[in-house]
């Protein structure tokens, strides 16, 4: 092959490997499989070593990293990156706004409104010339940043060469663009898993993560952590660029910058707040961190004829989420005995108020964690509330330690019942398996009473119940007298009279809500579900195999191997005779007709958020037009139904298979 023909080819193979970067990156969309994208690379490599003479800047094989740098060189900005104020409230955003309405100039149009995520990661400038990256920069002090160019350079997701298409804008000569350097929340817990395995410190969070891995002298470490990027602004340009922020992100998208898909417009402030409070809710849906919302003015002009207070534009407001983490100590450690034995440690802490709660306690997962972590009694620790609910320690603050700190030692016995406890080989729990532990019994007795919706029956009637040797298992709720329960702290007539006619209709529960309730390691109300579909019966359910339950679609090894062992024990088998006798419902009805429809024979799974269905909903709705739903994406599975911010397993499970994608819409159009 000529040089000539080399030089062109080689050019050919770069454009095609970038557009295909492009897809799988940026619009999370790749139309070739993993390994024709491989052999495309694979391609270009053997290409440019033979002809090392051809490698330019911006090919696709130069994201490896180069080689370490002795430090970063400082890079003055071409205009200000500023910072924003903070509104935490509806009130305070109108208050924001009747402060800095004033400067609007009068010949202004009337203010529009664009809204995109605060991201949580690393501010970026990005230069361009000519359509290539030539300079990529920290935010620093807002003037001044670390040249981190090299490193940007193998962030995947950041178009080494802005692609010039027919149809497409042309980029002006010089283009500055700033975006967010972010990590995954997907990502970043695979990260922390490698970090763990190879005995390497762990990451707080996905920001520090991220901008760790960004500010590596050694852009090879960088190249193999998973960092992506999202942009938002164009910092300078010596051409036309569009004149609003919303038009501002469609044309950075169009020239091949990734950009959030989490922006709205509006029209009204009102509208904005709306939008705002009700992404509090929402946050935790969105792959990656989103610590709060940017409102902006739409119109640029009016945002730069407003000017500035400080150093925060007037034209813009960063709405602030409630807060999630904060610091406090921990003054002891306490272990919570599970309903199946698992031992799981908490932590004592002084109170610390955190989204709006104060929070005196929190969960240390698991002993394996909490000795991974090093969290000591006495230590300054970081709390988190996951999910704004469920508060947990992200790990101490090694430097706020004192020396008076004590390690916490596993316990050798079971605090609630004295016995030994066990850890088996290969498992992480630590287990009391003593199966007569008071505080197993309790929680027993709970799970079942919630479960099965026996109204009245709590943790504190439970633990009652227990202590007076009125309820050794579950099944004992069935032979309660109104004596027994006239006896218990708190009960009168009424309330007694109100837990037996609870406990008599709860005779009648569906077999999924029986199964579900007999508290198997592993199954809860979606497996359970999935059985009642296979068996009719508890007793069909108890005669089943391993094998046989491991062919259900959804249904994994672990989860097969604990149902098998628990029908095995003869307490759990004397269990369901007690059951039985009382009359509870241990089967269901006989099968109706096949349903017939539009899905008859088809599988589906479902992930992200619906527009206009809960997730339950659309389960109904596939079932009752003939089509069947389950958890996993697998090669049995006919359409993934996507909604907002879908699941990254099952996407990419869906891509890898081939297996098409659908919406809400799609999904109504074939049932008709």
């Amino acid at each position: 092959m000529a040089q000539q023909e080399v030089a062109e080819h080689i050019a050919q193979l770069r454009r095609e490997i970038n557009y295909h970067n492009y897809r799988y990156y940026v619009l999370n969309d790749p139309i070739i499989s993993d390994a024709e994208y491989d052999a495309l690379m694979d391609e270009l490599r053997a290409l440019e070593e033979a002809h090392p003479e051809l490698i330019t800047p911006d090919s696709p094989t130069q994201r490896v990293g180069a080689q370490p740098a002795e430090g970063f060189v400082k890079v003055r900005h071409p205009a200000p990156i500023l910072s924003l104020d903070k509104a935490t409230s509806g009130e305070e955003i109108h208050a924001w706004w009747e402060r800095v309405s004033k400067f609007i100039p009068p010949d202004a149009p009337p203010p529009a409104w664009v809204v995109e995520p605060k991201l949580d990661g690393l501010t970026v400038v990005l230069h361009y010339e000519d359509g290539l990256f030539v300079l990529g920069a920290t935010r620093g002090d807002g003037y001044v940043g670390e040249d981190v160019t090299a490193n940007l350079r193998t962030v995947r997701s950041l178009p080494l060469r802005i692609p010039v298409t027919p149809n497409g804008p042309q980029p002006p000569h010089r283009l500055v663009v700033r975006g967010e350097a972010i990590m995954r929340i997907e990502d970043f817990e695979e990260l922390n898993r490698r970090q763990a395995e190879a005995g390497e410190k762990l990451f707080a969070n996905p920001r520090n993560a991220a901008a760790g891995s960004l500010r590596q002298l050694d852009p090879r470490i960088t190249a193999s952590r998973p960092i992506t990027l999202l942009c938002y602004g164009i910092v300078e340009a010596d051409g036309p660029v569009p004149p609003t922020q919303w038009k501002t992100l469609t044309y950075l998208r169009e020239l091949g910058f990734p950009v959030s898909e989490y922006i709205a417009r509006f029209e009204t402030l009102d509208e904005v707040i709306a939008y705002c409070v009700g992404w509090i809710e929402k946050r935790d849906t969105v792959p990656y961190e989103v610590d709060g919302l940017v409102i902006k003015v739409d119109d640029l002009a009016t945002q730069r004829a407003m000017g500035m207070v400080g150093r925060a534009p007037r034209g813009a407001v960063a709405f602030k989420f409630p807060a999630r983490e904060a610091t406090t100590k921990v003054l002891d450690i306490g272990v919570n005995v599970g309903r199946t034995g698992v031992l799981t440690p908490f932590a004592y802490l002084e109170p610390v108020r955190l989204g709006g709660v104060t929070i005196r306690k929190a969960t240390l997962h698991n002993f394996e964690d909490l000795q991974r972590k090093d969290i000591r009694i006495g230590d300054t620790v970081v709390v988190r509330r996951a999910g704004d609910v469920i508060p947990y320690i992200v790990g101490p603050v090694v430097a706020a330690r004192t020396g008076e700190e004590k390690v916490y030692r596993i316990p050798k016995v079971c605090p609630s019942c004295g016995e030994p406890v066990v850890s088996p080989e290969g498992e992480v729990a630590v287990y009391c398996v003593n199966v007569a532990c008071p505080e197993q019994r309790v929680r027993r007795v709970n799970y079942f009473a919630a479960v099965m919706d026996i109204e009245g029956l709590g943790e504190r009637t439970a633990q009652l119940l227990v202590e007076r040797g009125l309820a050794q298992d579950p099944a004992d709720l069935y032979y309660l007298k109104r004596e027994d329960l006239l006896k218990l702290e708190g009960f009168a007539e009424k309330s007694a009279d109100n837990l037996l006619a609870a406990i008599e209709a709860s005779k009648e529960r569906p077999l999924a809500q029986v199964i579900a309730a007999l508290g198997i390691r592993g199954v809860g109300g979606t497996v359970a579900q999935l059985l009642a579909r296979h068996y009719r019966s508890l007793d069909e359910l108890a005669a089943a195999g391993r094998e046989e339950l491991e062919a259900i679609e959804g249904l994994g090894p672990h989860t097969a191997g604990a149902i098998v062992e628990w029908f095995a024990n003869p307490r759990n088998r004397e269990f369901i005779e007690k059951l039985r006798r009382a009359g509870v419902k241990l089967e269901q009805e006989a099968p109706a007709a096949p349903i017939e429809g539009p899905l008859v024979g088809l599988t589906f799974v479902i992930t992200g958020t619906l527009p206009t269905m809960s997730r339950e909903e659309a389960t109904r709705l596939i079932e009752q037009h003939g089509g069947r739903v389950t958890g996993s994406v697998s090669h049995r599975t006919d359409y993934l139904v996507v909604g907002e911010a879908p699941g990254g397993t099952k996407y990419r499970r869906a891509q890898q298979l081939g297996v098409p994608m659908i919406d809400e819409a799609q999904l109504l159009r074939m049932i008709g």
